[in-house]
């Protein structure tokens, strides 16, 4: 039998997209030894590229917001809501938690590895190209087996993992603690395509969500980039689907074609990119953390890309961890479930109602009602612009009961 080598790190990252580099940096900044172990190699493609203003908060808490100020990265400030002829603009920099401002739309590939970058400045260490392939966390301290491009193996021992591994969702396989999702399988199309957007009234500061106009639970983005470049997908129930082209370019632009007021938007794009789809992406866990771990961002569950909540709640989830994890090294008493996985899921759970409402219908009725308040609007634009954890928010504090209450107004008065 071959002798495996074998290391000791105080912390290992599985993942350097936004979740892993921003908790490795706050760790690093704290003194603390890190090691990232990423199994592609940057830069590399990912979706969900329409940020929310929380986002920068982490971002600054990691020393990173001024190189991500300085990339060129489009300016967002808002979200805009288009069904039929009725059009709604939400301003980040008008909101109940008075947050950032603004924020940004970036392809994922330049963002992601940026950050990634930025944490090896801070003398984070990352190594690409290696996959984790069994974990043992029955130990007195966790061991996980490495693999390198090249098929040579290795071994670490840590005091503890975090899995930032995004849709990889390296522990939940190799642990066994996937759970099913309380949402229905929708599946997304999409592209990058030049856009040549020339169409009054459309913002490239904002991100466009267009529902279609007969079946409201069919939806697109729009995401203008800052090259003159968008991101455009559509997202529906999977058997939505059935009778579409197998071609992903004809079966996104046939959705289009059904829904005039988007087409009128891409009415010059040069389409020169394949369509790609992602399907099933909802996902769910037993558990956030465990002896020796904790899963970050959509390693733990991934909700739906309506509200662009995914990078939010990845580093929402990074920053939490790392203060957590900072007390247990330094040999505090930490209860992960109380201090962790308890204030994690409230904002989640803010979120969840919202994408539930949105697919019944119900938030749509609340987005798209021509004279909801303007105080109420901004204690909605303070959660589309990523702050659900912000309890002083009546929206945020009680989303189930305010969400029906207002959604019942709005369909009283639209009759």
């Amino acid at each position: 039998m071959s002798v495996v080598d074998m290391e000791r790190r105080q912390v290992v990252v599985i993942g350097a997209g936004p979740s892993g580099a921003i908790a490795a940096a706050l760790l690093k900044r704290k003194g603390h030894d890190v090691l990232i172990v990423e199994r592609q190699h940057f830069p590399r493609f990912s979706i969900g590229e329409s940020l929310l203003s929380h986002c920068l908060d982490f971002v600054e808490e990691a020393g990173m917001l001024e190189a991500v100020q300085a990339a060129g990265f489009q300016l967002k400030n808002g979200a805009a809501f288009a069904w039929g002829e009725q059009y709604s603009a939400f301003d980040f920099g008008d909101t109940f938690s008075n947050g950032k401002p603004t924020t940004f739309q970036v392809q994922r590939a330049d963002f992601d590895k940026l950050l990634a970058d930025q944490a090896e400045l801070q003398g984070v260490e990352i190594r690409y190209g290696e996959t984790v392939t069994a974990v043992d966390v029955e130990r007195s301290k966790p061991l996980l087996q490495v693999v390198r491009e090249d098929a040579s193996r290795y071994q670490i021992e840590a005091d503890f993992i975090l899995d930032a591994s995004g849709y990889g969702r390296v522990l939940p396989r190799l642990l066994d603690l996937e759970a099913p999702s309380s949402f229905p399988i929708r599946q997304a199309v999409f592209t990058h395509v030049e856009d040549r957007i020339d169409c009054e009234g459309f913002e490239r500061e904002k991100i466009l969500i267009t529902t279609h106009p007969t079946r409201r639970d069919i939806w697109f983005w729009t995401i203008p980039f800052s090259n003159g470049r968008c991101s455009v997908g559509v997202v529906a129930a999977a058997e939505q689907f059935a009778g579409h082209s197998q071609n992903l370019d004809q079966c996104l632009r046939s959705f289009i074609d059904q829904t005039p007021s988007l087409g009128r938007v891409l009415a010059n794009a040069v389409w020169d990119t394949p369509a790609r789809t992602i399907g099933g992406y909802s996902a769910n866990v037993k558990t956030l953390h465990g002896p020796g771990f904790a899963l970050l961002g959509n390693a733990a569950e991934f909700l739906d890309p309506v509200f662009s909540s995914g990078v939010t709640i990845a580093m929402r989830s990074a920053s939490m961890a790392a203060a957590v994890l900072h007390r247990q090294l330094q040999g505090e008493a930490v209860d992960w479930q109380t201090e962790f996985a308890e204030p994690l899921k409230r904002g989640v759970d803010t979120f969840r109602c919202y994408v539930e409402g949105w697919y019944a219908g119900t938030f749509q009725d609340v987005i798209y009602h021509p004279d909801s308040s303007p105080q109420i609007r901004r204690m909605i634009s303070a959660i589309l612009a990523g702050y659900a954890w912000d309890e002083r928010n009546p929206f945020v504090s009680e989303p189930k009961r305010r969400l029906r209450m207002l959604s019942d107004i709005c369909a009283t008065e639209t009759v």
